[in-house]
């Protein structure tokens, strides 16, 4: 079992033509405070979003709690909160 509350391996989402999020991989461990930081189209909003399951991605896996986000199916978790 995992010891990371969110997991990202290689995610990765466009939006057509345009990749918003390359290979994006990273852990946040339980009471870590994170700052999502870049200039304005940097995909900052996408990242957060595609977490949540707001909007689908394309390739990869996101694991919040050893709980898989599917790409396809979106779902709201309410387990991210401390």
């Amino acid at each position: 079992m995992s010891t990371h509350m969110i997991e990202i391996k290689n995610v990765s989402n466009w939006y057509g033509e345009v990749n918003i999020l390359k290979n994006c991989t990273t852990n946040i461990n339980k009471g870590e405070v994170v700052v999502v930081c870049g200039p304005s189209g940097s995909g900052k909003s996408t990242l957060i979003k595609t977490i949540n399951a707001l909007v689908p991605f394309q390739k990869g896996e996101i694991w919040i709690n050893g709980i898989p986000v599917h790409s396809k199916k979106p779902i709201y978790p309410n387990c991210v909160a401390t």
